[in-house]
């Protein structure tokens, strides 16, 4: 009976510790998520795309002499992906293409013959334009034969500049179709 109430107060107290490690893990993870500093450490979390960004810093929380040559990135096939899915989501298109460069963003497609050409070309060139930085210059074009052009140029680099002839022929082309409607061309009712 001793043995038995031994090994109950002994089950106990490590069923009480173990609780207390818990707790101080879930400290630890909260103040690991308030710091500023955890930008490259990766996260396990299974809703992380649920979750709000934030950060706070002060000025002496940052090195400003790393901070200087702290850059900006943006994935150009993540976002080139995203454009063309959003674009696809609306019934009238069939096929998107997109390319997205360090300045332009090429969107070739093919839609429904019963949707308006240049309402076409203003939902495509304003979900590149929703999606993107403003500082990207969008071209978008109905021409078919212009998907296969975008798809020759999806293995190069923007640190080869041999390619930029062949995108200013592309655009070249495209600026012959419809490009949507600017905001000062829009009018309210």
């Amino acid at each position: 009976m001793l043995r038995l109430l031994s090994i109950l107060a002994l089950g106990i107290i490590l069923t009480a510790c173990a609780h207390t490690d818990n707790s101080s893990g879930e400290r630890e993870q909260m103040l690991d998520e308030l710091d500023p500093n955890r930008e490259n450490k990766t996260q396990n979390t299974s809703n992380a795309n649920d979750k709000l960004g934030y950060v706070n810093y002060t000025r002496d929380q940052l090195n400003m002499d790393t901070e200087e040559d702290h850059i900006a990135t943006i994935n150009r096939a993540q976002m080139a992906d995203m454009i063309a899915r959003f674009i696809l989501r609306n019934e009238a298109f069939n096929r998107v293409a997109t390319l997205v460069t360090d300045e332009e963003v090429l969107i070739a497609y093919d839609h429904d013959e019963g949707m308006d050409r240049a309402i076409a070309a203003d939902i495509a060139s304003k979900t590149a334009i929703s999606i993107l930085p403003g500082f990207y210059d969008v071209y978008v074009s109905d021409n078919q034969a212009l998907i296969q052009d975008i798809q020759s140029l999806h293995n190069s680099s923007t640190q080869n500049k041999n390619y930029d002839n062949t995108i200013d022929q592309i655009i070249t082309q495209m600026e012959k179709s419809p490009q949507g409607r600017q905001d000062s061309e829009e009018t309210t009712d």
